[in-house]
């Protein structure tokens, strides 16, 4: 990733509200960060502080109350095929499809590709994520990991500007979890795709990030923006990366309360 080309993703002063039947809840406050071509940028954070709402915004799915998304320059306005989602469940894929016909439906959906076309772009994604021998089952035949293997496939097979992925794999067991995001890490060399993953893990967000953005609690807000090799290193006090983040977001934060407005 280079800073001197110019952003894939521009978030610019974005807040996030949404209202419950008696309240107006502020999920982020004014939020700032650019992704480039290439990047795994992480958002990372405690559970409320706007993670996943910031995720679904820059899928199209929310608009923000203040503040403006971009993507390739464009404000995002709605869902569209340059955005493709993974979520943490399992339930995510029809069960009434086999790990091809998964891969295959958002190409044929879109109209991006048809029959046999589709067919070879699905496989390939299927391949990559070491699936082939599976292409013929179905969901409940495969493991939790798996499954999350077709839903990365079938995000990736669309070749969208940028994949983003939410809490992927919290509902997996610690084995399978790490061993999820080495094989993310080793698709990521193959492919050089861009990714914007969610977490609250902080040691999961040094492992898979390059570019990590610290959120504070409720309403989230941007505390400090940090990159990572990969490797939980220390710097010259002593500090592993992992330590230094942990007093960012739980120490040196003051505890703020949720901004909430009565409607």
């Amino acid at each position: 990733m280079s800073t001197t080309s110019k952003p894939l993703l521009e978030v610019n002063g974005v807040t996030l509200q949404y209202k419950t039947k008696e309240y107006l809840i502020t999920a982020t406050y004014r939020v700032d960060f650019k992704v480039y071509q290439s990047d795994r940028f992480v958002l990372l954070g405690p559970s409320g502080c706007g993670k996943s709402t910031l995720l679904k915004a820059v899928g199209g799915y929310l608009t923000p109350t203040e503040g403006e998304i971009r993507l390739k320059d464009k404000i995002v306005t709605m869902p569209g095929p340059d955005r493709m989602m993974v979520f943490q469940e399992f339930d995510q894929l029809p069960p009434w499809k086999t790990v091809k016909q998964n891969v295959m439906f958002p190409l044929i959906a879109s109209g991006k590709l048809k029959g046999r076309a589709a067919e070879e772009k699905a496989m390939q994604y299927i391949e990559k994520v070491k699936l082939a021998a599976f292409a013929n089952h179905y969901p409940h035949q495969l493991s939790g990991g798996m499954k999350q293997r077709v839903a990365i496939a079938r995000g990736m097979a669309m070749e969208p500007d940028i994949l983003l992925m939410d809490e992927p794999y919290a509902a997996l067991d610690a084995l399978t979890r790490k061993k999820m995001q080495d094989e993310l890490l080793l698709l990521w060399d193959d492919t050089r795709f861009t990714v914007l993953f969610v977490t609250h893990s902080i040691e999961e967000a040094v492992k898979v990030g390059n570019r990590i953005l610290l959120l504070s609690p409720h309403p989230g807000q941007v505390t400090a923006e940090l990159n990572s090799t990969g490797e939980d290193t220390r710097d010259a006090s002593g500090k592993s990366l992992s330590e230094r983040i942990n007093t960012m977001l739980f120490e040196e934060n003051v505890e703020e309360e949720e901004e909430v407005v009565h409607v």
